[in-house]
């Protein structure tokens, strides 16, 4: 999907005001202390201004300019400040060990493109800071509900770890189950995490 695809996905969607943050972020990140963060691929924002309501300094970057403006407006209506940078993840290169925080939640280009955004984030992390990256799973084409159908564009958190692995430290890799309702009723999504550590 290129950049206007996303910029008319983003105009389609009503929720300009929705802030739950997703759901397999939250407890990895209750219990830390807020630091400088970096949401890559932050769309309209919930996450980012998510962990800007809790006291997070946060840089978030996409390359959709109708995302940000919503995202914008989505930190304003919450009366917090998020820098956000209008960027190509495969062009833009994120500050080294700078972030305490970085995450990437549902970016799901293909392999080399993952790859190469992944070892960006990784780079990010300052000593003592973590990654957290979530994504649906190879696995839902076959066992879950939604999301890309082209298996060019799914990943296992295994992927995640071999190529992040050897500069941080994987206390977290595993698939983990996303409950859905649709108008047809519950499904549930197969989604996976990594969470790494620079000691």
């Amino acid at each position: 999907m290129d950049r206007d695809a996303w910029d008319r996905r983003h105009r389609e969607r009503d929720s300009l005001w929705h802030l739950d943050p997703n759901r397999f972020l939250v407890p990895e990140v209750e219990g830390l202390t807020p630091g400088r963060a970096l949401d890559l691929a932050a769309g309209a924002g919930r996450n980012a201004v998510w962990l800007a309501t809790r006291g997070w300094s946060v840089t978030g970057v996409d390359w959709s300019e109708v995302a940000l403006d919503r995202a914008q407006r989505l930190a304003e209506h919450h009366a917090v400040e998020v820098e956000w940078i209008l960027a190509d993840l495969r062009e833009w290169q994120p500050p080294p060990a700078l972030f305490d925080l970085v995450v990437i939640i549902h970016l799901q280009p293909p392999g080399a493109e993952r790859a190469r955004t992944w070892g960006k984030a990784a780079a990010a992390v300052a000593p003592g800071g973590r990654l957290i990256v979530i994504g649906h799973d190879a696995a839902n084409l076959t066992e879950g509900w939604g999301g890309p159908q082209d298996p060019a564009n799914l990943y296992t958190a295994q992927e995640v770890v071999d190529t992040i692995g050897g500069d941080l430290e994987v206390v977290r890799a595993e698939r983990v189950l996303r409950r859905e309702e649709a108008e047809d009723g519950v499904h549930h999504a197969v989604d996976n995490i990594v969470v790494a550590v620079r000691r």
